[in-house]
């Protein structure tokens, strides 16, 4: 079984800046990708930043230029840099691991537990 732990979530006030951090841990083979998604109460589940394989990097035009999305391998962690925050960035936020536990199986996706942000004006 796998793990992903988050931190780093809290309050911020506009302008400000937050590291999110994500670590898996468990049986894990193989990584294809680490993502990280946010959702509101009134609002699906939304893509934010995502790494696929070694360095293919995507983020969500609400996001780019101001959030960068970084990982380390060693440890199985993504990291989410937040900057220039504003108050339409508050939610709950996820991450995402694609990941294989054994050399011959699928991928399956797992989740973290979430973590607050919330940015006020």
């Amino acid at each position: 079984q796998v793990q992903l732990v988050e931190s780093g979530g809290g309050l911020v006030q506009a302008g400000g800046s937050l590291r999110l951090s994500c670590a898996a841990s468990g049986t894990i083979f193989e990584i294809s990708s680490m993502g990280w998604y946010r959702q509101t109460p009134d609002h699906p589940r939304d893509f934010v930043a995502i790494i696929i394989g070694g360095e293919s990097i995507e983020y969500a035009d609400s996001v780019k230029g101001r959030f960068t999305i970084s990982k380390h391998n060693v440890t199985n962690t993504v990291y989410l840099e937040m900057s220039s925050l504003k108050p339409e960035d508050t939610a709950v936020y996820y991450c995402n691991m694609a990941l294989k536990h054994f050399i011959n199986e699928p991928y399956y996706q797992y989740w973290g537990q979430g973590t607050q942000v919330t940015v006020s004006s």
